[in-house]
């Protein structure tokens, strides 16, 4: 009977779960994927300036999930609460940042409106990220978190398709930002986001493990030799992550280059959701996979695709391809995404599980934008002041993104195999005993 009743909760707790997702992954689809467009190419600003709307704003979520809002929710262990109010915090603030951008007329000064009011209202929408990876981990044991971590980014998926198709039809050559519409989608996607998390989620923190299992949720056996190996699996994670954040903000822009594809708003969308459509398809395997292979090696086969389909892109003669490259892309995304929570995950006790994915969500939030200010964005910037072709500048800066994630796979792989070692010497030294006794 008890057993029944958790398993009725977490099915209400996981449709709470999956609706809010959805509707996140739509407001990214509609709002993100045509963000870069507007700056570049309606708003005039370089390359390098327009990767600060995704550098800054990350760079303030980093510092408040661990600084602020991580250390707050494991101290009362609260984790709906910090979602819900960030994602209402954020609705209210980017309203404000379209109508404070809308009154200057001075395009270029505009750009930067949007730069700086995104990087404050991400002050406070951080508490939702922070809540949200806490949240899932509260929820469900370590066994089923990979599995679940890639069904619901598989729902969401569904979700941003829908939002970047919205927004291609939408966008309507950069008026669809400056006139406020795509400011106001996203802002109410956010107020009604909180619906299902308010009806369907509770709140998260130990209590509710051990009201579901009847203990605690300590799952480590040496949380001081945990601690070093999430530090060495959190390098690596940075690098593979930085490695395919840089094209993050330059693909659509190097897609619509006159000297390129040149592709239009829709085409725009349907590129971008092959992505989304491999996110959903490949989302709904990520748990066989790491069932299969375990978290490591799921992580090791994400990253390697990833590799592949940034060569692709940098390499890529026609359209088809593009499409080919984008689809890996997004099984990369899924892949790694679903292996690495779950692997993080097992490194930590709930007492302490906020801070740590404060942590650990770095490494995704800050590979959205820094490597793209820091390496691709400066790199093509100088490349085309060079002389060089714009097509050229931009495939050059997706190979240094290869490259990057490359070192970061064999920082992990070099770790998997330690772990390995270790692993095998522990139990031939518990056979030896054995023996003995």
């Amino acid at each position: 009977m008890l057993t029944q009743k958790i398993q009725e909760s977490n099915f209400k707790v996981f449709i709470g779960l999956s609706s809010f997702q959805i509707l996140a992954m739509f407001r990214r689809g509609l709002f993100y994927t045509y963000l870069s467009i507007y700056l570049r190419f309606y708003l005039k600003l370089s390359v390098t300036e327009t990767t600060l709307y995704a550098t800054l704003p990350m760079i303030m979520s980093v510092l408040f999930q661990n600084l602020v809002w991580g250390p707050i929710s494991d101290k009362f262990q609260r984790r709906r609460l910090l979602i819900i109010l960030g994602e209402l915090i954020a609705g209210i603030g980017t309203m404000l940042v379209w109508g404070v951008h809308f009154i200057f007329e001075e395009l270029y000064l505009a750009g930067y409106v949007i730069i700086i009011g995104l990087t404050i209202v991400e002050m406070f929408w951080s508490m939702s990220n922070i809540g949200w990876s806490a949240l899932v981990s509260d929820v469900y044991p370590s066994k089923k978190r990979g599995k679940i971590m890639g069904y619901l980014t598989s729902i969401g998926g569904s979700g941003r398709i829908i939002g970047i198709f919205i927004g291609g039809f939408l966008y309507d050559g950069g008026l669809g930002f400056r006139n406020g519409t795509l400011f106001f989608i996203a802002s109410f996607t956010m107020f009604i986001s909180t619906i299902p998390m308010l009806l369907f989620v509770p709140e998260g923190g130990v209590t509710l493990r051990k009201k579901q299992e009847g203990n605690s949720d300590i799952e480590l056996d040496d949380e001081q030799n945990n601690i070093f190996i999430f530090v060495i699996f959190i390098i690596a994670l940075t690098f593979i992550n930085l490695g395919r954040g840089s094209i993050t903000v330059p693909f659509p822009q190097f897609l619509k280059l006159e000297s390129g594809f040149a592709v239009d708003d829709i085409m725009l969308s349907f590129i971008a959701n092959t992505r989304s459509i491999s996110v959903v398809l490949i989302g709904l395997l990520a748990g066989i996979l790491s069932k299969k292979l375990g978290y490591a090696r799921t992580l090791i086969f994400g990253s390697i695709i990833g590799i592949i389909a940034l060569i692709i892109i940098a390499t890529a003669a026609n359209l088809l391809t593009i499409f080919l490259g984008n689809f890996l892309i997004g099984a990369a995304e899924v892949i790694i995404y679903a292996s690495s929570y779950a692997f993080a995950s097992t490194l930590m006790t709930a007492r302490i599980r906020a801070k740590l994915f404060g942590v650990y969500n770095t490494t995704f939030f800050l590979s959205w934008g820094l490597a793209c200010t820091l390496v691709s964005g400066p790199l093509i910037d100088l490349l085309i002041n060079k002389g060089k072709s714009d097509i050229f500048a931009y495939q050059m800066a997706f190979l240094v993104g290869a490259l990057t994630c490359l070192i970061g796979l064999l920082m992990f792989t070099f770790l998997e195999i330690w772990l390995n070692i270790k692993k095998k010497k522990s139990k031939e030294a518990l056979n030896d005993s054995n023996i003995l006794i």
